[in-house]
């Protein structure tokens, strides 16, 4: 049996990331979301101020995030970030919380430099939404010991966004990302450190992002554990009509359909409820037991 590459399966989906150990045959990781950027898409510069990101990052770790992920540089268009201030926004944040907490730290960059000055500090996952835009990033990691997430998006990082056309999306994402993976094997990052992303919004429509959602289950089967960033995006306010403010029920409902879909890690901004419907559907789904069972069971 082989991913669809020609690479076997894992016969086992645990994975050791960060001094941590994830079976995600059997579980879910809550990747929280903290950005130093004073533009970033949701949180409009909340935690970029370095005491701010480093409180919002421990509190998420104690309200049961497995990982806390950071990033110097919005996705979208915008003011150029020069490297030298990507790593000074990234490098004391991940210092600060390895210092402070075992909670597993992902970096969000584009740039090989940073992801390498990143390890080197303490991140264990570079989490790539430019698909491996730099030539040098696949390498950078495979001199480590940390995972990387391929994610599927077009165009340079931070250019100006063009009107997105697909034959078939999801079958356009999955050849991507298999590809992505070919990339990065060959650069000698092992296949058991590599997680997919199909990139919800990201150079997608909100019809595109919806039928991919629909059939995630065909991104899961390349293999590597699948990551879902659904957090508040477009594509859920769209479909509600509701403001960036105002679309906690339609993350949890979309984060809690790719966890049954097959994803395994869930990128979101509110922790604790995020956290909650994890875990609850950790438990309808088998995979975890009641804290405590009374209900009809005393007497």
């Amino acid at each position: 049996m082989n991913d669809g590459t020609g690479h076997p399966l894992s016969a086992s989906m645990v994975r050791s990331i960060g001094g941590h150990t994830f079976d995600f045959a059997r579980q879910v990781a809550v990747m929280a979301i903290v950005n130093r950027t004073p533009d970033s898409f949701f949180d409009r510069g909340s935690t970029f101020a370095l005491d701010a990101a480093v409180t919002a990052a421990l509190a998420a770790a104690e309200a049961g995030a497995d990982w806390v992920d950071i990033g110097g540089v919005p996705f979208g268009r915008g003011p150029v970030v020069t490297v030298e201030e990507e790593l000074a926004r990234v490098i004391p944040l991940i210092e600060a919380i390895a210092a402070r907490s075992d909670v597993v730290i992902s970096v969000d960059t584009t740039n090989a430099a940073v992801a390498r000055r990143s390890i080197a500090a303490g991140a264990s996952v570079i989490n790539d939404t430019s698909g491996l835009w730099d030539p040098d990033m696949a390498s950078v990691v495979s001199d480590s010991a940390a995972t990387l997430v391929l994610t599927h998006s077009l165009g340079e990082p931070r250019s100006e966004p063009v009107r997105p056309t697909y034959g078939d999306v999801t079958d356009e994402v999955v050849a991507f990302l298999r590809e992505r993976i070919e990339r990065a094997l060959t650069a000698g990052v092992p296949y058991e450190r590599l997680v997919v992303d199909p990139g919800h919004d990201l150079n997608k429509n909100t019809f595109h992002t919806l039928e991919l959602t629909r059939r995630l289950e065909e991104v899961v089967a390349i293999g590597p554990p699948t990551l879902a960033a659904v957090s508040n995006k477009d594509f859920i306010g769209e479909t509600l009509d509701r403001p960036r403010a105002e679309r906690l029920e339609g993350t949890l409902a979309a984060a809690v359909f790719c966890i049954v879909k097959g994803a395994r890690i869930v990128r979101m901004h509110d922790v604790p409820a995020a956290v909650a419907a994890v875990r609850m559907t950790e438990s309808m789904m088998g995979f975890r037991p009641p804290v405590y069972a009374r209900h009809n069971l005393e007497g």
